[in-house]
């Protein structure tokens, strides 16, 4: 029998997917709309400052999913094309163990689990970044939920290197 993480995380393999068949326009919307209200604390503090007058692509290769980000006047924007100077891609495992803290950043994009190409200054400023950002800041319940997913996938041993 399956354990709740395990078939919370099987669940999330087949879901997951189907975010490729959303409409982009209800994809920035409900990604600018989240991440605004849970990064509004940074972004104040002006921690993406980075990303200001600058964009980055976001590619999940295994979900064939991908965003460009920039920050403008404290606000992050979202796009589906964009001119980038850095683009980070990887599959949904190693940007769940990041995003959970699972596994170290640099571990990950040293063992080109993800990879950052194009401007790579400012690709290893968004990692410190990514880094650096409080799991505080997140609703207790989704920080769990990432917290245990990710915990199920290092466990697994699932993650996949990135296929070009």
């Amino acid at each position: 029998m399956l354990k709740p993480r395990a078939h919370l995380l099987k669940l999330g393999e087949q879901l997951l997917p189907l975010a490729a068949r959303t409409p982009f326009a209800l994809q920035r919307i409900a990604l600018e709309r989240s991440l605004n209200q849970v990064f509004a604390e940074p972004l104040a503090d002006d921690a993406f400052e980075a990303l200001e007058g600058n964009w980055m692509r976001l590619e999940v290769v295994d979900l064939n999913l991908a965003w460009c980000l920039s920050c403008d006047r404290q606000k992050l924007r979202i796009a589906e094309q964009a001119p980038v100077q850095v683009t980070i891609r990887g599959n949904w495992r190693e940007f769940l163990l990041l995003a959970s803290r699972q596994e170290d950043p640099d571990t990950l994009f040293f063992r080109r689990r993800l990879v950052i190409e194009g401007d790579t200054e400012l690709g290893l400023a968004i990692k410190n970044l990514i880094d650096s950002l409080d799991p505080d800041l997140l609703p207790p319940w989704l920080w769990k939920l990432l917290q245990g997913a990710g915990e199920e996938v290092a466990l697994a041993g699932r993650a996949q290197p990135v296929r070009a």
